[in-house]
């Protein structure tokens, strides 16, 4: 992974390819890619017919020869071929048309810790693909404690838990660098399955699946009430009619803990590797939520509850890994100088 920052100030580009949304921030311009990591192809004649938010509208809806692909699992590009024609995509014409003028085009790409050579590989030849002449590694970690304004190159302690929508992970940082990390296998498909599974059990309701996000804002008191119960619409398991049954929000609340819990075991590995220095730092700072499930409900003060830490959402959670290593291209971090003081 990549360390140095002087190389990635060389960077005209910062992408982040998750397995939920891309992003793209491009040098002096800004974000300017924000869309689902979804494609849908033609098996037939092998064409792309629609991407980002496009394609996700269609996944369930299509027919048989349609089918919906998402190239990217767990962080970790798993169709390269796919990926790249989806980027290439939603990067659009003109600013590929910029990045051929230039023929040192570099880019950055957040990976998850601890990816495999594998994954790294793999990232590094869908965007060569798209002209970059080279390719900077970054910890993801990296990338969203800077984009939470966290002070990650001074000598403090700063925890970052990271929500992704297959993996959840979790750092101690401290003058730039990973002290402690870990990665659970849970994040937000996880808890949609969670809640997909209770309707299931509990009231035979197949629920489609971009109806599970609209219910979990419903349980998370998005707009400042959580009502005792909800109506849900969705097909019934045994006659296969549409049906409409009315949940109990607090019953949804229990069956999503149980995966949550799997974050808090990540969260204890993490502190218990930690120097005791560092541990009291984070008893004052406390810990940040970053990643697109960070607003998962009940989540913040499930952590609070086991740490007695702060705990504290970023501001925009969802972005903070692209605009992290956005600001990192642009030169807005400045590492701790550490002088060697032999003669």
């Amino acid at each position: 992974m990549t360390i140095s920052l002087a190389q990635l100030r060389r960077c005209s580009a910062a992408i982040d390819i998750g397995a939920a949304r891309t992003r793209v921030y491009v040098k002096h311009q800004g974000l300017v890619v924000d869309e689902p990591t979804v494609a849908a192809i033609n098996t037939r004649s092998g064409a792309l017919l629609a991407v980002g938010a496009q394609a996700e509208v269609m996944d369930g809806r299509t027919p048989d020869y349609i089918r919906v692909v998402r190239p990217v699992s767990n962080g970790t590009i798993v169709d390269i071929d796919m990926a790249q024609r989806l980027l290439r995509t939603l990067v659009g014409d003109r600013l590929r048309k910029s990045w051929r003028r230039r023929p040192a085009m570099r880019a950055a790409v957040c990976l998850p810790y601890g990816s495999e050579p594998l994954a790294q590989r793999a990232a590094v030849e869908t965007l060569t693909g798209l002209g970059a002449r080279r390719v900077e590694l970054v910890d993801t970690l990296v990338a969203a404690a800077v984009g939470s304004g966290l002070p990650v190159e001074q000598p403090e302690a700063t925890m970052i838990v990271v929500c992704g929508a297959g993996t959840t992970q979790v750092a101690v940082l401290s003058l730039g660098s990973i002290v402690s990390a870990e990665t659970v296998p849970v994040g937000g498909n996880a808890i949609d399955h969670a809640v997909v599974q209770h309707l299931r059990l509990h009231h035979e309701l197949m629920l489609a699946g971009q109806a599970v996000r609209p219910l979990q804002m419903i349980l998370s008191g998005g707009d400042g009430v959580t009502p005792g119960s909800t109506e849900v619409h969705g097909r019934d398991v045994i006659s296969g009619m549409a049906r409409s049954v009315h949940v109990d929000t607090e019953r949804v609340r229990d069956a999503i803990t149980t995966p949550l819990t799997s974050i808090l075991d990540g969260i204890g590995a993490v502190l218990r590797r930690c120097p005791p220095d560092l541990v009291a730092d984070l008893g004052e700072r406390g810990i940040v939520l970053a990643g697109g499930s960070a607003l998962i409900p009940g989540l913040e003060p499930m952590i609070h509850q086991a740490t007695n830490m702060p705990v504290h959402t970023a501001d925009h959670p969802d972005t903070c890994a692209v605009m992290g290593l956005g600001a990192m291209i642009e030169g807005k971090v400045q590492p701790l100088h550490l002088d060697p003081m032999d003669p």
